[in-house]
């Protein structure tokens, strides 16, 4: 058994479109930013504090974002992972990214949409071809098995489509 675990949670906002970039070879990846909100009361007062997660989804998962616009709630199920760069002026630049591929993670869709509608080619929201099995998550894992605002709790239990 593992010793260590590197999994990351979230639940909240798309700040903006996914950037989604296609390579010659068809692959494919998508950035997504991902603003997940903490509210509290401090002295009687309302405080509100918004944390912006770089999200890139990568492989069979970067399908997903062709589907996804800015405002959509979803859920993100990934790995963290440090990223070393340089910048113009050559120095060193690190970025904490949450890594979504087909071994680690997931992007489940909150956002309800109107009965019968579809983003594009009689797809769901989830990338999947529209069916009665469809449960909100992309990427298999565990789900909530429903597609609702999240005024309930969200239980986590294997998937049994």
């Amino acid at each position: 058994m593992a010793d260590t675990l590197n999994r990351w949670f979230g639940i909240g906002n798309l700040g903006r479109d996914p950037e989604i970039r296609t390579f010659q070879d068809g692959g494919k990846i998508a950035n997504l930013s991902l603003g997940c909100t903490d509210s509290w009361k401090k002295d009687g007062q309302d405080q509100k504090r918004t944390f912006w997660a770089k999200v890139v989804l990568k492989g069979n998962r970067a399908n997903v974002a062709d589907h996804l616009k800015k405002g959509d709630r979803i859920l993100i199920e990934g790995r963290l992972e440090e990223r070393k760069w340089q910048d113009q002026s050559g120095q060193d630049r690190y970025s904490t990214e949450i890594i979504v591929d087909g071994f680690s993670g997931r992007v489940q869709f909150l956002t309800t949409r109107p009965e019968g509608s579809s983003p594009q080619n009689g797809q769901n929201s989830y990338g999947q071809q529209s069916s009665s099995h469809s449960n909100g998550s992309y990427g298999g894992g565990y789900n909530s098995g429903h597609n609702s605002s999240l005024d309930d709790d969200i239980p986590f239990a294997p998937s049994v489509d």
